[in-house]
């Protein structure tokens, strides 16, 4: 674990593992979530000469706040991170809350960003032809619902949350989320993935609310770019049994992000999408470089 500090004043914690030379792999957790790793999955990263990072975003963990972020604000942390270790060129994968990052990252650093993936990653709230909320489980329909109402609402309602995530385990993580999980993540969501999960949520909350209603409150607002300016390798992978996002999010960013790769897998849900084609997307992602 390390401690960046910006020039805003502002405090950016960030992990990194994996080979000293490999090409730097980029991260984006999600939602809530911190910059913690499932330790197989930087195994993955290592058999592709990839270097894992991951970046608790504002507002989470060791991160300071920044009231009023956008989407596209990750870029200017990633981009701090890496100047802070001496990379330059990089991939990143964003999964779930985290996949509009990557996409920020493929739009807004097009001359370092050589290749981006979203994993049941969710599409933008302003989309004029997506129902947006379609098909989600009743936690995220109540918890947008309230961050549609404004910062306030959102917070209370989060803050009622916190109880259920502070001190969760590995065994109670499937419970803790309700009915967003469909049954094929139920049966992924075991072991020590389950216990990642669990310390992720843990971590994501443990300073507080800032970070995760920063995320939401980011999502329903314009995200500080244009995706159909994107030039950079963009793959989109989605799972039909996903109650997190919706298959549906999946198809639109197939169709406007311009030249994507798409995976839309009809057997995976929002967590084993990720168990299932970890190594694929990192070799796909790899392949562009």
């Amino acid at each position: 674990m390390a401690n960046l500090s910006l020039a805003d004043g502002r405090t950016l914690e960030y992990r990194v593992a994996g080979p000293a030379d490999g090409m730097p792999l980029v991260l984006h957790s999600g939602t809530p979530s911190a910059a913690r790793f499932h330790d197989p999955m930087v195994a993955t990263a290592a058999k592709h000469g990839l270097r894992a990072i991951a970046i608790s975003r504002p507002g989470y963990a060791g991160s300071t706040a920044q009231p009023g972020r956008t989407v596209g604000s990750a870029a200017l942390d990633v981009t701090a991170v890496l100047d802070a270790i001496g990379a330059d060129q990089f991939l990143t994968v964003g999964w779930s809350g985290g996949g509009p990052h990557a996409l920020a990252c493929a739009a807004l650093l097009p001359e370092r960003c050589l290749g981006a993936a979203t994993v049941a990653g969710v599409a933008p709230y302003t989309a004029a032809d997506l129902d947006w909320l379609a098909g989600m489980g009743a936690e995220n329909i109540e918890e947008f619902g309230a961050a549609v109402a404004g910062s306030v609402p959102l917070g209370d309602y989060l803050t009622a949350q916190l109880p259920a995530l502070t001190d969760v385990t590995g065994g109670q993580v499937a419970d803790s989320l309700g009915d967003l999980i469909s049954d094929v993540d139920r049966r992924a969501l075991t072991g020590d993935f389950a216990d990642f999960m669990a310390a992720a949520l843990r971590a994501a909350v443990s300073t507080g609310i800032d970070g995760w209603r920063d995320d939401d409150l980011a999502f329903i607002e314009e995200w500080g770019f244009d995706l159909t300016t994107i030039t950079t390798p963009v793959a989109i992978w989605q799972g039909e049994q996903d109650r997190m996002v919706p298959y549906a999010h999946g198809r639109w960013l197939a169709t406007h992000v311009p030249g994507a790769t798409v995976h839309l897998e009809p057997a995976e849900g929002h967590l084993s999408l990720m168990l299932l084609a970890f190594d694929a997307i990192l070799g796909e992602l790899k392949s562009w470089t």
